[in-house]
């Protein structure tokens, strides 16, 4: 293993953000949620350096959404090829096969009954798991700071990753290791980086994780912040550095951890806490903008671990917390979950790319998607125009109460459940080739066309 830090001394400052846009409910249905409508309107209200990263749909009153999109600004010339557009879609041309590959997601920063904390809905991966072939999942289900349950049939995707594999973009090579680089970002504490150095020690003692080196970029800074809708966002800054660098050394690593702070003031920090579970997660969204930044310029499995950002918070007792909140208060560096994650996490080529005769998943590959209760981004709505069954669970509640019945989905493709038990219900009928309606009563009567 080696530490060192990048030359910044040429390089300039890369910022991502949010910003939301009203978009009325009759333009929508209009158009019928078309990616083409909404591509227009995002590029329309990002200016010439800015480029969208995610864009989250919140109904916010009945005849009018709120569009957040996370944006990256200067991003020209940063990736190693021009970077697509989140908008860039394939249509599949045919859809599955004889595996049953489930997609789930539980979206960070919306304050999800289930898995909007460290690590809760890791037993629903396991759940599902066990009853599809293959589950792809991202780094918010599993990530619990010291735990990580993916099951053994798992894939750790990240965020935008796993959008751009819904939208046709995209292709995953399973792997079976992969080759780590790990970040530094924003603390010249010592005590902070030490903590950080003994984690990466021990994942390679003890589980043989393959780390090819530590970097310090203590330019990089996450600041969390939260939307007039209540979601948890925020700002990155510094982040040309190290774009500039992952690009410099590409063929040394396969997938990137980053260990930072993410600045929290400390009111928020005691009130999350001290909310039995009531108060949003304060920092996933912010991180969630970075390694949306990192994966979709570079096409790199990427991580983030939320370090605590002072001495004097990571010495805080906060006694017994809410279970969901656990796994957060018994570690400091919340980074071992993340290299766990990463070492299997697998790679990224896009569809436009012959991935020869490697085992490869695309979207004509998958069965279905399970969604929280609201759940609308490009992932719904790329699920929506493939043709991919969408599993919406009710009691999975967050922040995002949108109206999914409004979608113009085709019969039979949204099937709402009351739990992840029933979900794990339907996937088990769609994996034994049943029609998951034939096992309710009354049965749907039969479209006869004349």
């Amino acid at each position: 293993m080696t530490t060192g830090s990048a030359d910044t001394s040429t390089l300039h400052q890369v910022d991502v953000y949010e910003r939301a846009i009203s978009i009325s409910r009759r333009e929508l249905e209009d158009n019928s949620f078309s990616l083409a409508f909404l591509k227009s309107k995002v590029e329309r209200a990002c200016g010439a350096n800015e480029f969208p990263l995610r864009l989250a749909l919140l109904q916010r009153k009945q005849e009018e959404f709120s569009a957040e999109i996370a944006i990256c600004r200067d991003l020209c010339g940063q990736g190693e090829d021009s970077t697509p557009s989140i908008f860039e879609y394939r249509s599949r041309t045919c859809r599955g096969g004889e595996r049953t590959n489930i997609v789930l997601i539980v979206p960070t920063g919306v304050g999800a009954a289930i898995g909007g904390h460290a690590g809760d809905a890791g037993p629903v991966a396991k759940l599902l798991g066990g009853v599809c072939d293959r589950l792809i999942t991202h780094p918010n289900v599993v990530n619990g700071s010291d735990i990580n349950e993916l099951p053994s049939n798992g894939l750790y995707v990240e965020g935008s990753t796993l959008t751009k594999l819904l939208m046709g973009t995209a292709k995953l090579i399973p792997t079976a290791r992969n080759r780590l680089v790990v970040i530094i970002g924003s603390t010249r504490d010592e005590s902070l980086r030490a903590l950080t150095v003994n984690t990466v020690n021990a994942a390679r003692s003890c589980y043989g994780a393959e780390i090819v080196g530590i970097y310090s970029f203590p330019e990089l800074r996450i600041v969390a912040e939260k939307t007039d809708s209540g979601r948890a966002s925020g700002t990155v800054r510094g982040l040309s550095p190290l774009i500039s660098h992952l690009a410099q050394h590409r063929d040394l690593f396969d997938a990137v951890a980053i260990a930072s702070p993410v600045e929290v003031s400390g009111k928020i920090y005691k009130e999350y806490f001290q909310s039995r579970g009531e108060v949003v997660n304060p920092w996933g969204g912010a991180e969630a903008l970075l390694t949306h930044a990192i994966s979709l310029i570079h096409n790199l499995p990427t991580a983030h671990a939320p370090i605590e950002w002072s001495p004097e918070l990571a010495e805080t007792d906060f006694g017994v917390v809410d279970e969901r909140m656990a796994a957060e208060v018994i570690s400091s560096s919340y980074l071992q979950c993340v290299l766990k994650g990463l070492v299997r996490s697998p790679g990224l080529v896009t569809s436009s790319v012959d991935a020869g005769s490697v085992e490869s998943l695309t979207a004509e590959d998958i069965t279905a998607i399970v969604v929280p209760a609201g759940c609308l981004g490009l992932a719904t709505l790329a699920a929506l125009y493939q043709g991919i069954r969408v599993i919406v669970v009710r009691e999975n509640t967050s922040l995002m109460r949108n109206t999914l019945d409004l979608l113009p989905w085709g019969r039979g493709q949204m099937i709402e459940v009351e739990n992840y038990w029933d979900a794990a219900g339907v996937i088990a009928a769609l994996r034994a080739g049943v029609d998951p309606y034939s096992v309710r009563r009354p049965l749907q009567q039969t479209p006869i066309c004349v």
